[in-house]
């Protein structure tokens, strides 16, 4: 298979993966029918994966929801900074979302320091709620590809799932900060 038919066999993943999550996210109430994004978050996204990506490979064999569900904190941890204060957070690194336990207590950090909820609280209850589900719905359409394990296809999905994961937290914690798109005439 070249190059080009991968990519369209990717898009064609990433769109699917993108319509069931934002049906899943929109029918649990946390968005609206749309995905929000700003270029800053998207920007954000590019400068992060790297180190994200090599965090998450050692966890998906054992842990694939965990590895994909992180990267919906690590949106919403970015969504939130990108609201209080941009100018100083910009430059905020990967390293400044890890707990102290590094990837594997991410999710408490962002949650407890930087959305500011304690662990036990209904929202934070929530949002793990809503980051799991759709974590095993990802998982979920991953599996029905019938991808070779340890192949360079299955490296590629498993990127475009995480970045995808990263958007949902990114537009959930957008929407809950009460952004939304509005049409202009």
């Amino acid at each position: 298979m070249d190059k080009i038919d991968n990519e369209g066999l990717l898009d064609l993943f990433q769109g699917r993966l993108e319509d069931e999550l934002l049906k899943l996210c929109t029918s649990l109430g946390v968005l609206d029918g749309g995905w929000l994004m700003t270029p800053d978050l998207e920007e954000k996204w590019r400068e992060v994966a790297p180190e994200y990506m090599a965090d998450a490979v050692k966890e998906v064999n054992s842990y694939p929801e965990v590895a994909l569900a992180w990267a919906g904190y690590l949106g919403m941890g970015y969504a939130h900074l990108w609201d209080s204060n941009w100018r100083k957070h910009s430059r905020d690194g990967y390293s400044k979302m890890l707990g102290s336990r590094g990837f594997d207590d991410m999710d408490e950090h962002i949650v407890r320091d930087i959305l500011g909820y304690t662990l036990d609280s209904f929202d934070a209850i929530k949002i793990s709620g809503v980051l799991n589900s759709c974590a095993q719905c990802a998982w979920g359409l991953i599996r029905k590809e019938s991808i070779e394990g340890q192949s360079e296809r299955a490296f590629y999905i498993l990127a475009r799932t995480i970045q995808v994961m990263y958007c949902v937290g990114a537009s959930i914690e957008l929407k809950r900060l009460g952004y939304k798109y509005e049409r202009l005439n």
